[in-house]
């Protein structure tokens, strides 16, 4: 499959911890990876959780995100390689839980991010189809930067009662960006995350989030899986973890019906 001149960069984002923000863009990135689709993983979390769901240890994150945005180091010399055939990453380490305090000051604070993905596109080192930027959990000048630099917003929203409060914070959020930050940023998505089956309120909650977004809403749900919990501390995604659980096969269903949207959108 031929490699777009230009990567469609998705940030994945919520300002609510514990919705399964991080899985869904390890896991999406791997699915994209698997069907012929090169995709890069920026983990501009401090926490680093991506890049431990990657197996990339902390030892190995010698280039980060931290480098990248402070201007220690390009963007191409931070990607590492995963296990994944196909799917990169650039990691990220606690260091950049300190990069908000140097990065204040910074004439293009907002923007650094993005300068240093149309630096990388610009001098044709571009091998991605897809770049996957995993988020914090709230509204940070990293989550700023990674929604001046992204394309699209696709936001995992996990089945549970305050979820429509929380995604509404976002909406406003996003519209903020799109007033200051980015004019054309889009929501790509609501992914529907968590999802159990045996609890009333889940259902309920998805009848809503349909209700109130409508096509927005990905008609894949991400069920509540234990296997794909315990992915993480194998330092492996899911669906190397383990193919064929429920929550392995909703990313892949997920991963094809992101690529039909985006044909439908470049097709416009």
């Amino acid at each position: 499959m031929s490699t777009p001149l230009k990567p469609r960069i998705l940030v994945v984002a919520n300002q609510k911890g514990g919705v399964g923000k991080t899985t869904t863009a390890i896991n999406l990135g791997t699915a994209l990876a698997a069907v012929g689709e090169p995709t890069l993983v920026i983990d501009i979390d401090p926490q680093g959780n991506a890049s431990t769901g990657l197996g990339i240890h902390r030892q190995d994150r010698k280039l980060t995100t931290y480098e990248v945005l402070t201007g220690q180091a390009r963007l191409d010399e931070a990607i590492v390689p995963t296990r994944i055939p196909g799917l990169s990453l650039v990691p990220a380490t606690v260091d950049l839980s300190g990069a908000e305090l140097e990065l204040a000051d910074m004439p293009r604070r907002n923007f650094i991010l993005k300068d240093a993905l149309d630096d990388y596109s610009a001098h044709g080192r571009n091998a991605f189809s897809y770049i996957l930027i995993d988020c914090p959990p709230s509204l940070t000048l990293l989550t700023l930067n990674a929604m001046a630099a992204a394309d699209a917003v696709m936001v995992p929203l996990q089945c549970e009662f305050f979820a429509l409060e929380g995604l509404s914070q976002l909406m406003k959020t996003i519209e903020l960006v799109r007033e200051k930050l980015n004019p054309t940023l889009e929501i790509q998505g609501i992914v529907l995350t968590m999802f159990d089956k045996r609890n009333k309120l889940s259902d309920q909650v998805a009848a809503d989030v349909r209700e109130t977004l409508g096509e927005k809403v990905y008609t894949t749900v991400i069920p509540r899986n234990v296997r794909v919990s315990e992915a993480p501390s194998h330092g492996v995604p899911a669906l190397v973890y383990d193919l064929r659980c429920p929550g392995s096969q909703a990313y892949i269903k997920l991963a094809g019906e992101l690529i039909q949207r985006e044909r439908i959108r470049a097709a416009a």
